[in-house]
């Protein structure tokens, strides 16, 4: 069984290394979870012997399980094989997301398309942005019924909040990038 005072002194490290890592103060980051700006501090401190409430507000807040809030600090660097992040396939197409840590109104991915293969793509919150960039190969994205071919080096900008869907016309396989800026849920 962990000793209190070594989870207690991993939360403080990890809670400020995250802080730090997103460029926010204490009174920032308290304020979006719902703490007392000196509950914050205490727990960055290490003397403070939070409830399971405010443990899971932190983790929400911060995007992280409360495992790793309280486990022992990773090391500043980390190599992550390409097996290592979510993939999923849809349509016969592999998207696979590109950075293993969450960042809050992001998301970014990569797409294989093999020959021939088309995949729709999920309407998002009104007021979402999507960047398609064209790594290799000839990608068709169609988006509110228009369609707009990319080559390797273009970029599509367009409202994600619409009906669109991809597909590689080409007889060779294709590779893009999604990046995917989300609008905040209203309500």
């Amino acid at each position: 069984m962990a000793d209190p005072q070594d989870v207690s002194r991993h939360l403080a490290e990890n809670l400020r290394r995250l802080r730090e890592s997103r460029g926010l103060s204490q009174g920032q980051l308290a304020k979006q979870a719902g703490v007392p700006r000196a509950t914050w501090t205490n727990l960055e401190s290490g003397g403070a012997n939070p409830t399971l409430a405010v443990l899971t507000r932190v983790s929400a807040t911060l995007r992280v399980s409360i495992e790793e809030l309280i486990a022992p600090p990773q090391a500043e660097t980390r190599l992550y094989g390409p097996d290592a992040l979510v993939g999923r396939t849809r349509g016969g197409v592999s998207v696979r997301q590109l950075l293993p840590d969450p960042i809050p109104g992001l998301q970014l991915e990569r797409m294989a398309l093999p020959p021939g293969r088309h995949m729709a793509g999920v309407p998002h919150t009104p007021g979402t942005r999507e960047y398609l960039t064209c790594e290799l190969g000839t990608v068709a994205l169609t988006v509110a019924g228009e369609t707009f071919t990319l080559g390797p080096g273009d970029v599509l900008v367009f409202r994600g909040d619409q009906r669109h869907s991809y597909h590689n016309p080409g007889d060779r396989a294709a590779v893009a990038y999604s990046a995917v800026l989300l609008a905040p849920k209203l309500g």
